[in-house]
């Protein structure tokens, strides 16, 4: 009898450990998730934030308020009477829309993702003077063309740039190749500005 008492309390106690066991990685798993959620917001939020910073940037840089961007106005046909007809910078889907609320971003995008092969070639839509041609927060390795009077397009997330500050390039000039975008997946981010703002680049490119 007390032999069978001592192994139905050893098996008891085993039980015991076993489900202490199981409560303690539960509360571990839930702690390390929550780390997570609290990581991943503090992330979004530091990267909400540097993408308003460097919003703000790139407004006063196409304002003509910054430097670089001051006597920059090349000498060729204004894109305004190509609306509608302007070639795509890449082949491929449009997989973020103007306009619209990036994941974990909450402001609207100021320009379109285009899905498109990774290190595919990227095309100027229109004749232009490469004002920017490097890294910048929010957008990667991006290429700033300026198409006079104030019309300006910008392609972002870029693998490789393939132009420097300063050049002129013409319709259909290679700009860049296509980078991985922050969301995941290769992708190309456009953006156009006409005076200044930003304007929806499915209403100025050819319909497809």
């Amino acid at each position: 009898v007390a032999a069978e008492r001592e192994r139905a309390l050893a098996t008891l106690r085993g039980d015991a450990d076993r489900a202490r066991a199981d409560a303690d990685s539960a509360v571990a798993a839930r702690d390390a998730l929550v780390r997570s959620i609290d990581e991943r917001r503090d992330l979004n939020a530091r990267l909400s934030g540097e993408l308003q910073e460097s919003q703000q940037k790139l407004h006063a840089m196409l304002s003509g308020t910054s430097e670089p961007f001051r006597g920059a106005e090349p000498g060729f046909l204004p894109l305004a009477p190509f609306r509608g007809a302007l070639e795509w910078p890449v082949d491929g889907p449009v997989r973020a829309r103007f306009g619209r609320a990036r994941p974990g971003r909450g402001s609207p995008a100021r320009g379109i993702d285009i899905e498109a092969p990774e290190h595919a070639p990227v095309r100027a839509i229109h004749d232009g003077t490469v004002v920017f041609s490097d890294t910048f927060v929010g957008l990667g390795k991006l290429v700033i063309l300026n198409h006079g009077g104030q019309t300006f397009t910008l392609y972002g997330n870029l693998s490789e740039l393939a132009v420097s500050s300063g050049a002129h390039l013409p319709q259909g000039g290679t700009v860049g190749m296509v980078g991985l975008s922050p969301t995941g997946g290769a992708g190309l981010y456009f953006e156009l500005r006409v005076d200044g703002r930003p304007v929806d680049p499915l209403q100025w490119l050819k319909r497809r």
